[in-house]
């Protein structure tokens, strides 16, 4: 039995049964209402990394311009890795240094040495502190101990010329083994103190 063409038009692919409709077409206006919603799209051609998170390369060996010469920023060996090397700012190339060139006397002074060494330490005793001292007790060093004027006697007594208002010097002291400044000792001369073994 032979078939018979049916005549009329195709129905559309959507017309048929169980088939679902196509997707409509984005139109231009939609695209820019969603760009002024979210801002500006993300793109992969416009993402690049932070400012400074790819530091450029240090390029070693080219050329004296660019510092990076020679050991090429590892430093040297020896004497320049070694903490503290190096010559000091005296050091003349190995040549006898200025410092022992010029002509000296024979021997130094040790007093300007620290105190632990050659210098004398005093124990110090100010004008005030003898304001209430009787005159009849001679003032020395074992003296002033015993008065608790000072707590040591360490390399002697020295008497100083600090003084207060309303402490003044008792007439008539005697003084001896003990060292004086300047005006500690013209103060005690003018008060009529007697001064021994300076």
């Amino acid at each position: 039995m032979a078939k018979t063409k049916q005549t009329g038009t195709k129905k559309p692919a959507s017309a048929k049964t169980g088939a679902k409709a196509a997707p409509a077409k984005t139109t231009r206006a939609a695209h820019a209402g969603l760009a002024e919603l979210s801002g500006p799209l993300l793109k992969l051609g416009g993402i690049k990394p932070a400012d400074g998170s790819w530091p450029k390369r240090t390029r070693v060996g080219r050329g004296h311009g660019s510092g990076m010469v020679k050991t090429g920023g590892e430093g040297g060996k020896g004497q320049t890795v070694r903490s503290g090397g190096g010559k000091g700012p005296s050091f003349e190339g190995g040549q006898t240094p200025w410092a022992r060139r010029l002509p000296h006397r024979r021997g130094y002074s040790q007093k300007a040495r620290d105190i632990g060494h050659f210098r004398s330490e005093f124990a110090v005793v100010n004008l005030h502190d003898l304001a209430g001292w009787d005159p009849s007790v001679e003032v020395t060093p074992q003296t002033l101990k015993v008065a608790k004027k000072i707590k040591a006697l360490r390399d002697g007594v020295k008497v100083l010329g600090g003084s207060k208002a309303g402490r003044a010097l008792p007439p008539g002291l005697r003084f001896r083994d003990v060292t004086f400044s300047n005006s500690a000792k013209e103060a005690l001369v003018a008060a009529g103190a007697t001064i021994e073994g300076e």
